[in-house]
């Protein structure tokens, strides 16, 4: 079972809907934006997904505002699906996340994910 599932049936649970494999399949779809079965990351809400979390779940969310500067790439948006390590949103003047340690750690860098990633990317090829 992939992390994504086991988060799909806890938010179900939570809003009281019916947990078994055909819901499951549902909502999938509905809530994350990367379908795909990942180890790790892969974790960005779709609209749909971030609103069923605030409305019906009342999940607490972090907000963490982009820098001024700010510019979504592909590479940006890459890096944050292999290290948000918890649901999180992507607006458009701010990010989402359900961590707060990883709102914290997203602070540090003033909100520019940018750096962010780069610095997580770079820290993980150290390690290798």
């Amino acid at each position: 079972m992939n992390t994504k599932e086991i988060y799909t049936k806890i938010f179900l649970k939570q809003a009281d809907i019916a947990v078994s494999d055909l819901s499951v399949k549902e909502y999938m779809p509905l809530w994350w934006k990367n379908n795909r079965e990942k180890k790790t990351g892969g974790l960005r809400l779709t609209d749909a997904g971030f609103d069923f979390l605030i409305e019906k779940v009342k999940l607490k969310t972090y907000e963490v505002p982009y820098s001024a500067n700010f510019e979504f790439t592909t590479q940006v948006i890459i890096w944050l699906d292999q290290f948000i390590d918890c649901p999180y949103y992507l607006g458009t003047r701010s990010m989402h996340v359900t961590n707060e340690k990883k709102a914290l750690e997203l602070s540090l860098f003033s909100g520019d994910v940018r750096k962010y990633g780069i610095m997580k990317a770079l820290k993980k090829n150290k390690k290798e």
